[in-house]
């Protein structure tokens, strides 16, 4: 009984999804997303496709492009300038996420207290990341002069000897990490900052009371209840600090050698001065796939890691 009723309503409902498709309709809110849709395609999805082709080529401007497959990358593990850059990129983003997380979250205790000039200081803190990058590094090349440089010369009120900075393969990245903490140091603070003005005044007043040092105060209160601050603070300075080409190509241009030669910058001379592109679209493609894989690496971080209602992570 059951089986001849089943059969008897699949025709039924083949007949009704067929009516359904023969009077199916484009959506109303077509004509608003398609604009969208094709910007979408023509400024991200197609420029992809077509640099994933180039790589697939031997192609040097003046001449056609031949296609080579993945020549390309078999070429890259090869290349000690390539091995050698992924090496100064991942050294120069952690010094350039660490430092600034540290230094903007002891700027963000700082000028969370309250005290005559606060907010006139705060503002003159965060002019830093205001400045454009070009006019940094100008002035910052300037103070890294060996014989003229400020820095060397506040080293020597202090008994230090002078120091070559960036003109000096050992401390040439130390030294642009240097620059990229002074410029993005204030944003750290003022996302650490707002973190800390979130946090009610109840939990401080029962540390008070409890007697509990300042230190006991920041590293149990303060410093569980502003991780998802410092965790997005992170996350922004490791996508800019991975990427950065501006400050580092205007003070050293890689240099000395190749000693602060990170994927940007070689990337940018083996497309405009080696005029290599199809070797270049290669490079582009395994810098993305870099970043994709830190960015993939710190979402599965933040999404295994679960905050508490204290704002801690468990």
């Amino acid at each position: 009984m059951s089986e001849a009723s089943a059969a008897a309503r699949a025709p039924a409902r083949s007949e009704a999804e067929a009516h359904d498709l023969r009077g199916w309709e484009a959506p109303s809110y077509w004509p608003f997303i398609a604009p969208a849709l094709t910007v979408v395609l023509g400024v991200i999805i197609f420029p992809w496709a077509y640099t994933i082709w180039m790589s697939l080529h031997e192609w040097k401007v003046g001449s056609p492009p031949t296609f080579v497959g993945l020549a390309n990358y078999i070429r890259l593990p090869s290349d000690t300038r390539f091995v050698e850059s992924i090496e100064h990129t991942l050294i120069y983003t952690a010094l350039s996420v660490a430092f600034p997380l540290v230094l903007g979250t002891l700027s963000a205790v700082v000028f969370h207290a309250k005290f005559p000039m606060r907010g006139f200081l705060r503002g003159l803190f965060i002019l830093p990341m205001m400045a454009t990058p070009v006019a940094i590094a100008l002035v910052w090349t300037m103070m890294f002069h060996p014989q003229l440089g400020i820095l060397n010369y506040l080293l020597s009120l202090i008994g230090l000897p002078p120091q070559l900075w960036v003109f000096h393969p050992a401390t040439v990245i130390p030294s642009l990490v240097l620059v990229e903490t002074w410029q993005w140091t204030p944003l750290v603070m003022l996302i650490v900052l707002g973190g800390l003005a979130a946090i009610p005044a109840e939990p401080y007043e029962s540390a008070q009371i409890d007697g509990a040092t300042r230190w006991q105060t920041f590293r149990y209160i303060s410093l569980p209840l502003i991780m998802p601050f410092l965790f997005i603070a992170g996350m922004i300075r490791m996508i800019d600090a991975v990427k950065s080409f501006d400050i580092i190509f205007a003070i050293t241009q890689g240099g000395p050698g190749t000693a602060s030669e990170t994927i940007n910058l070689y990337l940018y001379s083996v497309a405009f001065v080696y005029y290599d592109v199809g070797y270049a679209s290669a490079i582009v493609v395994v810098f993305f796939a870099l970043i994709v894989a830190l960015a993939g690496a710190l979402l599965r971080l933040r999404q295994t890691t679960h905050w508490n209602d204290t704002g801690g992570s468990t």
